[in-house]
């Protein structure tokens, strides 16, 4: 199972007036997590665009566990669990560095859409990369 670890420091903007990382900011945490798991296995989703592919969110999952606050250091480690042609589902656990005290557990499902904003499959090439580093016991039906 292909894991990639992103990490970041959080940002005085991304706290809400009592010091605690806004849970919106979560979402972006994923992205960032999300952007650098495919990065590590070398396709780069600005490339998949110019081809015509994006991928959307077609839905998230949080599950909030304990407050980050400015100047922490967070990690978000991201993983690949189920996938097919057409849909994504990337699982991730948002934690400390250093103590690994855990943040937040969440999940986003995806689909692709092509440059007409109409589902479509990714191509064989790019399922083989993207795909072979998931989670054995997940669903990938490539």
């Amino acid at each position: 199972m292909h894991q990639n670890e992103a990490k970041l420091r959080v940002r005085y903007a991304e706290t809400d007036q009592m010091g605690v990382v806004h849970h919106a900011n979560y979402l972006i945490w994923m992205e960032i997590g999300r952007v650098e798991y495919v990065r590590s296995l070398g396709i780069n989703y600005k490339d998949l665009e110019e081809q015509g592919y994006y991928l959307s969110v077609v839905g998230t999952a949080c599950r909030y566990l304990h407050p980050a606050r400015y100047d922490q250091e967070v990690v978000v480690a991201t993983e690949l669990l189920n996938a097919n042609p057409r849909i994504l589902e990337f699982g991730y656990e948002i934690r400390l560095a250093g103590c690994g005290t855990r943040l937040a557990e969440a999940s986003s499902r995806h689909l692709w859409l092509s440059r007409d904003w109409r589902p479509t499959r990714l191509p064989a090439e790019y399922q083989q990369i993207l795909y072979a580093g998931a989670n054995q016991e997940a669903s990938i039906r490539v």
